[in-house]
């Protein structure tokens, strides 16, 4: 499929790291290269757009829309793009010919490929119309709430991704979340987790597999010390952003308890 112009649309016992808050995550919008198809023997040809998307979320944290635009070389500008953002999650073909990058080196391609300076955010919002909504629910509860002792509240979010992590990339992640139980054969899926402590809140996370290929799960569980969740977001962010630069594709954040 080429790009085109689409209408409308932790290991028990083990101790948290060292406190860490939250770092600043902006830019806010997340930043995709559209490869175009293999050339075979040829040499690799430039990416032929730029994909820009905001995930939209509620109160709690859930996500309910994904807003997107595009755009390529010799078009009369940025288009909404909805179709083409479900597609890259649905379609195995355009998925492996889409890479996440940081907003720097969008601004790069962007110049290359002959659009100048890249908008800013605020500019490219205006863009971010016609968002593929998420239909609004209650958190789906798993089993009876159960509060980490010591703990006003426990949470369970899973942030749901698509595509593959290659092996390079797992050794990164083991290494910038000091993950423990690393191992992308274990039978129940876990290919590794990690925890944090931010402020007086705990947060623990496994990476897991689902399924046989192409599609992985976070899930994020935090121990909030008071009724103040504001570490929520931040650290969903920057974690679901980790996993982006490395090659999964994020598709929504639920919330389970």
């Amino acid at each position: 499929m080429a790009m085109s112009r689409t209408g409308g649309g932790g290991a028990a016992g083990r101790p948290p790291v060292p406190v860490r808050r939250p770092r600043p995550t902006a830019p806010a919008l997340d930043y995709y290269l559209v490869r175009p198809r293999p050339p075979g023997d040829r040499p690799a040809a430039p990416p032929e757009g730029i994909v820009v998307e905001e995930f939209l979320f509620g109160a709690d944290h859930q996500v309910l829309r994904v807003d997107s635009a595009a755009w390529t070389p010799g078009g009369p500008g940025w288009w909404t793009a909805r179709e083409l953002s479900r597609n890259i999650r649905a379609d195995p073909e355009l998925r492996g010919r889409v890479v996440g990058v940081p907003r720097h080196r969008a601004e790069v391609v962007y110049r290359q490929l002959g659009g100048a300076t890249l908008p800013d955010e605020a500019t490219l919002r205006g863009h971010l119309r016609a968002g593929d909504t998420r239909a609004a629910s209650a958190p789906l509860l798993l089993s009876p709430e159960q509060v980490t002792p010591g703990f006003h509240s426990t949470r369970v979010y899973r942030v749901l991704f698509a595509n593959e992590l290659g092996p390079d990339h797992l050794v990164e992640l083991s290494s910038v979340w000091q993950m423990t139980g690393t191992d992308p054969t274990r039978p129940d899926g876990v290919v590794g987790s990690a925890r944090r402590r931010v402020g007086a809140d705990v947060f623990r996370w496994e990476l897991r597999r689902i399924g046989v290929v192409g599609a992985y799960c976070l899930d994020l569980t935090v121990d909030l010390a008071t009724g103040r969740d504001d570490g929520v977001r931040p650290v969903l962010r920057e974690l679901t952003t980790t996993l982006r630069l490395r090659g999964l594709i994020p598709v929504t954040v639920e919330r389970f308890s």
